[in-house]
Parts: structure tokens; sequence; C-alpha cells
């Protein structure tokens, strides 16, 4: 499924395949449910960060959005993470507004019933690359990574050294084909193989990834991996 980041080349269809697919469910939906979404897709349009799966925006601003009072926005928005559509990445606090991610992966497993409704070439395209559905089966079953080199001095290939010594089977099944692609002030990005692999990564090991990088960096906030 669609789990790359959607930014580069080809970056506007993968948003629009999104957007598409929230929508078209939306209007499959009672009312209730279909208000929730709708106001979803109006914000992330209006406020999401592609780039850094970044959502960061007050519930003042939001109910003006949405022309609403805020306590409807917190009950909107308890009901999204709820879903787990939106995932909190630090609770806002005084002078300082909540953040959240966009779960993509969920959201495409939630409105693919709805994906027929748009046409075969969308249902195609939002589907190819899957794998099995097992999200538990090594891509490289049997087969051990060698410990990474470390010679280059990346932080990635630092963070990888760990990596391999923490969890030497979980490493050559999911780890060790992740390439790194840049480093923009305190975000690393990474490269999976593919849809599949970049889903489970960051469903599953996202978190000891970060934290490897940061015992090897700790100025990186953020890893972003993607397809």
């Amino acid at each position: 499924m669609l789990a790359r980041k959607p930014t580069g080349r080809g970056a506007s269809a993968i948003k629009y395949d999104l957007l598409t697919a929230m929508g078209s469910f939306a209007l499959s939906q009672r009312r209730g449910s279909q208000l929730l979404v709708f106001r979803l897709l109006t914000l992330v349009t209006a406020r999401y960060n592609w780039q850094r799966d970044h959502l960061a925006v007050g519930q003042r601003e939001i109910a003006r959005l949405w022309d609403v009072d805020e306590r409807t926005v917190k009950r909107e928005m308890a009901k999204l993470r709820g879903m787990g559509w939106l995932t909190l990445k630090r609770q806002g606090a005084r002078g300082r507004v909540s953040e959240y991610g966009l779960s993509i992966e969920r959201i495409l497993e939630d409105t693919e019933p709805s994906w027929e409704a748009v046409g075969p070439d969308f249902v195609y395209r939002l589907s190819q690359e899957d794998e099995p559905t097992s999200n538990v089966v090594p891509l490289r079953a049997g087969e051990a990574a060698p410990k990474p080199d470390t010679s280059d001095g990346l932080e990635w290939s630092l963070a990888k050294a760990l990596l391999h010594e923490e969890d030497a089977a979980t490493y050559s099944s999911w780890i060790a084909a992740l390439q790194r692609e840049d480093r923009v002030g305190e975000h690393l990005t990474l490269i999976a193989p593919s849809r599949f692999h970049a889903t489970y990564v960051v469903t599953h090991l996202k978190a000891r990834i970060l934290s490897a990088c940061r015992d090897v960096d700790d100025t990186i906030t953020n890893v972003m991996i993607t397809a």
C-alpha cells in the first residue's frame, strides 16, 4: 500500500490519492462519520506538513477553520486518534500546541472498501507492491546480514552497528536493507526497498531506530522512513 513519504517525484499524485481515498470513504458514511473525515481532510489540506509528517495547529485555529467551538475540536481530534488516523507525537503544554502525525497506513486500510468507487486504476495504483499480509515474516528469512561497515563514520552506519548488536535477527530482516537518503538538520531520512517494508519498520521499529540514532548523535530528533 501507499506508505512512501509524499515528497519528491510523484509526490502530488501520492497526496491526491490519499485525499481522494479519504473523500470517497467519507461520502459512503453516515453524516457524523462523514463530517469527521471531511474535517480532517480540510485540516490536512490546509495545515499538514507532508515532508515532516507534522501537524501542529492550536484548537482555537482549528475551531475557526471548522466553524465550531473548541470543545468540538477537542472531541473530534480525540475521535481521530481513537480511529488511529492521527497519532500524538507531543502533548501540548503551556505555550505549545499538540503535535500530530498522520497514520497513512491505517487510513488506507480503513478506506480500502471505497477505492472501487473511484475506479480500477485507483485500486491498482494503491494496491501495487503489496507484500504477503503477514507482517511478521522476514523479507530475507534464514539469511543473516553481516555486521555493518562503520568506516564512513556516518550516523546511520553507527546506529546500524548498535541495532545489529542488539538484535541481529531483526536487523537482518528489516534494518539492514534501509539506506540513508539524506540528513537535513535534525531529520534523517532512510529509504526502504518496498512500501510494505517501510510500513512495517515505521509501525514496529521506528522508535528503536530513533533511539539508536540518538545514541550516536543526540541532535537527531526525527527519522523518516520512506520507500
